[in-house]
Parts: structure tokens; sequence; C-alpha cells
């Protein structure tokens, strides 16, 4: 194993004292490490508090800020946070609209969440993101994994809240941007957890695993690898077809690096990938490409297709300030 690190038991805090240091004009580091929050809070606006295992930086820590969330809790590599983690996330950013729980569908990020959601004091509310279509039930989840659509979630229902939605109205406002999206991602290789030391599969120089989760979870199935064009055709179709969008309809198409791959090859499957879906209709209103919900160092990437109207475009287009996403 070769990784840019000092300890395998230190990772992850000099990672986020790192982190703190350079955007110390954006976040602040919460007590022991437990959360990361956005500097200048509001406190008349409804606070959304997200996590996860770590490794799939920028998610979450990176989209803290003005426009998204105000308040991550990093657990682990890919280990879910703790509910005291969450509480005291949520305790440091509430103000008198409540706290906005956005949380991915795996089993202990739910379990933790929900057990916060039940200490927390004040009001609080929760939206689960499920939106990939690659398996129906997986390693870590009952029901799809909630995957790279989570940061378009965060995005929308983030701008909603700065612009003063209540806690009701940015639930409803979630539940139906996480209903419009879709996603699917492929590995090429796969991705080494430092306190392993190994890859956590073994894929042949001439396979690929089609359908992969955001940890390394299995997919749809191991296959040769295909030409660019033949993967993104797989993925927008099972994308595309379990949208059901209309022609004509607007969207948002997002291609993902999960961390070894270089942004090259994203835009390279980002131009097959739209020239696919405008094929079949869509239209592509706006985009994104790059690294934001990584594993670690697996090369691949994931393509998100979320429906717009009006009013979610505005949003996604209202300005946002954070380490990773800044418009």
């Amino acid at each position: 194993m070769k990784k840019l690190i000092n300890s395998v038991d230190n990772v992850l805090a000099e990672s986020l004292d790192g982190f703190a240091a350079a955007h110390a004009d954006l976040v602040v580091l919460g007590a022991e490490r437990k959360f990361v929050r956005r500097r200048e809070l509001n406190p008349s606006k409804v606070a959304l508090v997200s996590g996860g295992g770590s490794g799939h930086e920028p998610l979450h820590a990176g989209f803290v800020g003005h426009g998204m969330l105000d308040a991550a809790c990093p657990g682990q590599v890919f280990t879910s946070p703790t509910p005291d983690q969450i509480v005291e996330a949520a305790q440091a950013v509430a103000g008198d609209a409540g706290v906005l729980f956005i949380v991915k569908n795996y089993a202990g990020d739910r379990m933790n969440f929900e057990m916060a959601a039940e200490i927390a004091e004040g009001h609080t509310a929760t939206i689960v993101t499920d939106d990939d279509v690659a398996v129906e039930k997986s390693t870590y989840s009952t029901g799809r994994r909630g995957v790279a659509g989570t940061l378009v979630v965060e995005k929308i229902v983030g701008a909603a809240a700065e612009k003063g939605a209540d806690l009701k109205a940015c639930v409803a406002l979630g539940e139906r941007v996480n209903a419009q999206t879709r996603s699917m991602g492929v590995a090429l290789t796969s991705c080494t957890v430092p306190a392993a030391g190994s890859p956590t599969f073994a894929l042949g120089e001439d396979e690929m695993e089609m359908g992969v989760g955001i940890h390394g979870e299995p997919g749809r199935r191991r296959v040769k690898l295909e030409a660019a064009d033949t993967i993104a055709a797989e993925m927008t179709t099972a994308i595309a077809d379990d949208l059901g969008a209309r022609a004509g309809t607007e969207a948002l198409l997002f291609v993902n690096g999960f961390g070894g791959t270089p942004t090259i090859e994203l835009y390279l499957v980002y131009h097959a990938a739209r020239r696919m879906l405008e094929g079949r209709g869509l239209r592509i209103a706006r985009s994104l490409v790059g690294s934001y919900v990584t594993s670690l160092d697996m090369a691949g990437c994931s393509l998100t297709v979320s429906l717009l109207d009006g009013e979610t475009t505005a949003l996604w287009d209202d300005p946002v300030r954070t380490a990773a996403l800044k418009w």
C-alpha cells in the first residue's frame, strides 16, 4: 500500500486539521473533531446537517458553507458517524427554524441519524437519499443506496433554506429532488482502505465492476472492460429507463469521479453520456463534472441525472460558497 499518510490511526484527524486550516474562512472544526460547521451561522434559517463515513471527500465536509450544509459529521473511513457526533453538530448549528438531516441510505447512517434525531432537542426532520439504480439491495443497505445524487439534494435544498424556506418546505423539496434523481457507477479498480492495507476487492486488468457502490460494494455484474461509449450507454440507459422522463424534460447531468480517474476521462464520459441522453429526448440544461463523491483511490466514475423544473433550476443556480463548490 502506498499512501501519503503518517499513521493509519491518525489519517482522519490530520486530514480534518488540514481541511479546517485550509478553509478557515468558511468552516470551523468542532470539539474533538466531531463535526465541521459553517463559520458564519444564520440562526433564522433551517440548518442542514449531513455526514457519513470518510473516504468520500469532498462529500460531506467540502459542502459546508453558504448555500449548502451548515454542518457535516465525518465518521472513520467508510464508517458511519456516531449519534453523539450528530447531536453535537445539530446543537452547534440549530436555530429557531429547526434542523434537517440529509442521510444516505445505508444501514449504519440511518440507524445513527435516527438515534440522534430522538436525542436532539428542538424540531428536526430527515431526508433519506436513495438514487442508485444499480441494485435494489446491497451489502450495507436495504433498498437503493444513496450516492452522488446526495450532492444534488444538498445543493438545491441548501439554496432553499438559505432563502428562508421552512422545515416542512425543505423536506418536501428534498424528497422531490431525490425522487427525480438517479445514479449509477462503474469501477475500473478497487479502493484501498488505509486500515486494511490491501484492495477491498480484486479486478483483473481487463475487468470492471458495473454498478459498483461507493464503498466498493458489488454492482450488477463483473464484466470485461469496454469502450467508454459502451459503458456510458449502459449507465445512461439504466438511469433514463428508471426515470421515465418525457422528451423535452430538462435535466442536470453530473459525471462524478471516484478518486482515481483523471479529469480528461470524466469529460470524455460526459460527452458520451450527454449525446446519449439528448438522443433520448432529454435536454441537458445544467452540468457538473469532477470528483465530488469519491471512494478513496478507486478508478471509475458515476453518472447522475436529476430532472429539473423552474424552481429547482433556479435553486441550483443560486450562489454557493463551500470548499468544494463555489459559484
